[in-house]
């Protein structure tokens, strides 16, 4: 599906902001789905008639299954500034999570050591520092909850590959349809209710 001016939110000359569809990839694999990044770069080509095509940098990613806002660069110092701020953690990042398991304590911050299995594309959490791992922070709070289901607001503070997702399991609150961190089997979701809701 093509990017339209409603799934644009917000542009200036530098940045674009793009309300990423579930199921969507940001950039090419070896699916061989049409990655998000080209469809931004078509969708900028035409509003801007630019026939020998648009720059376009990455500047963040989300998991194929999480829906929400992510950021690309229309200019190379836009994006050379934006990944100094996501570096220097400049960048408050927040999540919505639904979740079937009260969290308990109800807010507090979770802090583990990943290790990524890239041949599965999994990863495991550690309570303790471990060979090869990277250390993975998170804030987090119960906001909502109805008919058995609970809205987390969640703010990582580091950027790691399925971190909210692995680190809410351990938590006892695997987000609802996340079959590969613990969510039961059987759910006919091609999405988790995993939400980038504000980049500040």
């Amino acid at each position: 599906m093509d990017i339209t001016d409603n799934d644009i939110l917000y542009e200036d000359n530098h940045l674009i902001a793009v309300n990423k569809r579930a199921g969507d990839i940001v950039q090419v694999d070896d699916t061989g789905d049409e990655p998000l990044d080209e469809k931004v770069k078509k969708y900028i080509a035409k509003k801007y008639n630019k026939p020998n095509g648009a720059f376009l940098g990455v500047v963040h990613r989300l998991d194929r299954p999480v829906s929400g806002v992510i950021l690309f660069a229309k200019t190379s110092k836009g994006l050379e500034r934006m990944n100094e701020l996501f570096k220097t953690r400049h960048i408050r990042k927040t999540y919505y999570a639904v979740v079937r398991n009260r969290p308990e304590p109800e807010y507090g911050d979770l802090v583990h050591w990943l290790v990524k299995n890239s041949q599965k594309n999994v990863t495991k959490a550690h309570n303790h520092e471990v060979p090869g791992s990277q250390r993975a922070e998170l804030h987090y709070r119960l906001i909502g909850e109805e008919n058995g289901y609970y809205l987390i607001e969640v703010n990582p503070i580091t950027g790691r590959p399925h971190q909210i997702r692995v680190q809410l399991s351990t938590l006892n609150c695997p987000i609802v349809g996340d079959n590969k961190y613990g969510y039961p089997r059987g759910s006919l979701r091609k999405s988790i209710c995993l939400h980038a809701r504000k980049l500040q």
